[in-house]
C-alpha cells in the first residue's frame, strides 16, 4: 500500500512538472510575441526615418533642413577683402612692440645673456606706392622713454647715460624703398606670408644712417602682422656702452626689434 501511495506521489509530481514546464513555454511565447508587436508599433509610428538611423545614417539636425552627408569636405573659407592694387596701399600701425637687446655679461656669470628692454609706445604709417616706391608719409617713431626692462638701474643708466632720452627721446625711421618685396603689394583672396627688407634712414641719438630691416609678415585682408629686425652699433650712433658696477662686459651691437599688427587701406 505505501509502495502504490508513493508512486502515485512521483506521477503526480512528474506531471506537475510537466505542466509548469508547459506553462513556462507558454507565457515565453506570449512574452516573445508582445514586444514583437510593440516593436512593430513603435516603428510604424517612428516613420522611416527609424530604420536610417539604426542603420547608423546621420539624423537631421534640429531646426529641420538635410544633414552633411558623412566624409563630405568642410566647407571653404570665404576669400578675404581686397584691394586695388593700382592705387597706393596705407598700412597703419594699429599694435606693436618695440625691443631693445643687447647681449651682456654679469659680474660672477661666465657666460653672456640677453638685456631686452621693450616698449608698446610704438607709432606710424607705411605707403607703398604701385611703382614698389615709398610714399611721402611713411615713418616708424618709437618713444625710447618708455623702454622697460627687469631692472630699474639698467633702465635709468640707459635712459640717461646710454640713450640720453631727454635729448634724444625717439627712434625714428623713415624707410625709402624695398629689396624683396612684389611689386604691386598683392591683396590676395587667401592669407599670404612675405619675407622682404625694409630700407631707410634711421635717426637715433641725434644720428642719422641708412639701415635694413629683415622683414617677414602675412598679409589677410585688411590686416598686415609680423615681425622687423635690424642691427646697429654704440658707435656708429655714438652711444656710449653700459658701464655699471655689476655689468662686466657688453657686446658691440644692439639688436632692434618690431612685432607690429597693421591695418591696410588704399590712399
Amino acid at each position: 500500500m505505501k509502495a502504490r501511495d508513493h508512486r502515485s506521489f512521483k506521477i503526480q509530481e512528474i506531471a506537475n512538472l510537466k505542466t509548469y514546464v508547459a506553462l513556462c513555454v507558454l507565457v515565453a511565447g506570449i512574452t516573445v510575441a508582445t514586444l514583437n508587436d510593440s516593436e512593430t508599433v513603435l516603428a510604424s509610428a517612428a516613420g522611416p526615418g527609424r530604420d536610417n538611423a539604426l542603420a547608423g545614417q546621420t539624423a537631421a539636425p534640429p531646426g529641420g533642413g538635410a544633414a552633411p552627408p558623412q566624409g563630405a569636405p568642410p566647407a571653404a573659407r570665404p576669400p578675404l577683402a581686397t584691394f586695388d592694387t593700382t592705387k597706393p596701399a596705407k598700412l597703419d600701425i594699429v599694435e606693436a612692440k618695440g625691443t631693445y637687446r643687447v647681449q651682456e655679461q654679469l659680474v660672477g656669470i661666465n657666460f653672456m645673456s640677453d638685456a631686452v628692454a621693450p616698449t608698446d609706445k610704438v607709432t606710424g604709417t607705411l605707403i607703398f606706392a604701385p611703382d614698389g616706391s615709398m610714399g611721402s608719409g611713411s615713418k616708424i617713431s618709437v618713444d625710447l622713454r618708455t623702454l622697460t626692462s627687469d631692472q630699474e638701474t639698467r633702465d635709468n643708466y640707459l635712459r640717461t647715460r646710454t640713450l640720453e632720452t631727454d635729448k634724444y627721446p625717439m627712434l625714428e625711421f623713415v624707410p625709402k624703398r624695398t629689396q624683396g618685396l612684389p611689386t604691386p603689394l598683392p591683396s590676395p583672396p587667401q592669407a599670404q606670408a612675405l619675407g622682404f627688407q625694409l630700407i631707410g634712414d634711421l635717426t637715433l641719438h641725434g644720428v642719422t644712417k641708412e639701415v635694413a630691416w629683415s622683414a617677414i609678415v602675412t598679409l589677410r585682408g585688411a590686416t598686415v602682422a609680423g615681425r622687423a629686425t635690424t642691427s646697429i652699433l654704440f658707435a656708429d650712433f655714438k652711444l656710449p656702452k653700459p658701464s655699471v658696477a655689476l655689468l662686466l662686459s657688453a657686446d658691440e651691437k644692439i639688436q632692434l626689434e618690431v612685432d607690429f599688427r597693421l591695418t591696410r587701406s588704399v590712399l
